[in-house]
């Protein structure tokens, strides 16, 4: 049956139907499925997992589910019942080592036995390959990382586990912890109640991944980076203790601006007196311990007057770097990196599709949606350094150079993939699969 309400064209009448043939509406999977190849991301997934099926009645099996998953995360199909009309493309297909005529996909409903079928266990293990994918990443063992660590506020709408009402948003939800490392790669997510996590919670989630990076670089050194509502007692003391570095924010309070009150005065006589020159920006270290610290720390005071009015920021380090100016600029606000890292996952990648009812469940998708992160920061990494595409957002990559037409002709000793010839990055593709390769895994 053809669309309606399409108008002439030159006079005549456009006739359009659904009866194409073999034909796919992403063609840059191809590229992303090399990208998988190297990462093996489903593989780690799934080797995490206890398969409970007959193994001579298995059709799919988990890695290609999981790989099946990603993929179509990553191509916008980020809704499992996507899945019925996809698993028949040819080129979704082909990205599993079957040719466009061999058996379909799975289902949606293959999927969301997958969703429910880890324990906490399993999640566990596949935290520890998320874990083991990052430090697969490097092509030698660094000198020191950057753990930028973070949460955001993901609203549900129905009865999920670990939903949780939250007052600054008015709504229900979850607020998953999530952790990134100084260059964008994802390190880790936990999903959890959407609450202000508490010193002792982060401190045993920071117990858990400081072990699992060890385990593959013991002599690596650790810096923490994170807002003001990290910096608890109990934070700062498992850092001291395990020798971790650490840069966190410190909530404002009455004791630290008395510290400032000159700094701040003197400050704001300055912006008074030549407004045209913009902000002044001013610094000041000192030592100090707040009621349930065990020890005074170094706190660096941030002092800013503009047309606002002023402002103070405070934040608290062990690092040993005496510039009170550059440990602020260049190493604590490089941390504001890992909203923009959040936005990617969250916007683009639509990690917020935690809609299971059991908490297992949205936490296994919490780390589909970051294995697809890697998918996409893989394609992004393969781009040469100076280009454009080094820093593209993910939707960028997707609408450039993943949802390309493409007829597929499948012939006796070849399959034969036909792009547009109009195709305004076929350059970049070419370029692309020549570096994919080069991958470090």
């Amino acid at each position: 049956m053809p669309l309606p309400g399409l108008s002439p064209v030159a006079g005549k009448s456009v006739v359009v139907k659904f009866d194409g043939g073999s034909l796919s509406s992403d063609g840059g999977v191809l590229a992303l499925r090399e990208v998988e190849q190297r990462l093996r991301v489903a593989d780690r997934l799934a080797a995490c997992i206890a398969d409970p099926r007959a193994l001579d009645l298995i059709t799919h099996s988990l890695s290609d589910i999981i790989r099946f998953r990603l993929l179509m995360i990553a191509a916008g199909h980020e809704d499992g019942i996507d899945a019925n009309s996809l698993r028949v493309d040819p080129v979704f297909k082909m990205a599993h080592d079957l040719a466009p005529s061999d058996r379909d996909l799975c289902s949606q409903s293959t999927i969301s036995r997958l969703e429910n079928l880890p324990d906490v266990r399993a999640l566990l293990r596949m935290g520890r390959a998320m874990v083991d994918l990052y430090c697969g990443s490097f092509r030698q063992v660094p000198k020191r990382i950057f753990l930028d660590v973070d949460d955001t506020f993901d609203a549900v709408h129905g009865g999920q586990q670990l939903r949780l009402f939250n007052a600054r948003y008015d709504e229900y939800g979850f607020q998953p912890i999530v952790v990134f490392d100084g260059e964008g790669r994802f390190i880790t997510a936990v999903l959890r109640p959407a609450k202000r996590p508490k010193g002792t919670e982060i401190r045993a989630f920071l117990r858990r991944l400081t072990r699992a990076l060890r385990a593959n670089w013991p002599q690596t050194q650790i810096l923490l980076r994170a807002d003001s509502h990290y910096c608890g007692p109990e934070v700062l003391d498992f850092c001291r203790a395990n020798g971790l570095d650490f840069i966190l924010g410190v909530a404002t309070a009455t004791t630290l601006r008395a510290r400032v009150a000159t700094l701040e005065a003197s400050t704001k006589a300055r912006f008074e007196a030549a407004p045209e020159n913009g902000k002044v920006r001013r610094f000041k270290e000192f030592w100090h311990a707040a009621g349930s610290w065990s020890r005074v720390e170094r706190i660096i005071a941030r002092v800013e007057v503009g047309a606002e009015g002023p402002d103070t920021r405070f934040i608290v380090t062990n690092l040993e770097t005496r510039n009170p100016r550059v440990l602020h600029q260049d190493v604590y606000c490089r941390r504001g990196w890992a909203e923009n890292h959040i936005k990617s996952w969250k916007t683009h990648l639509a990690d917020d599709r935690t809609s299971c009812s059991k908490a297992t469940a949205n936490q296994f998708r919490l780390f589909l949606h970051a294995g697809t992160y890697w998918l996409m920061w893989g394609l992004r990494a393969a781009m040469p350094k100076r280009s454009f595409w080094r820093s593209a957002q993910f939707d960028t990559l997707r609408l450039r150079l993943i949802k390309i037409a493409a007829r597929v002709v499948e012939m006796k000793t070849m399959i034969k993939v036909h792009l547009p010839t109009a195709c305004p990055v076929q350059e970049t593709l070419r370029l692309v699969l020549t570096r994919i390769p080069r991958f470090v895994t």
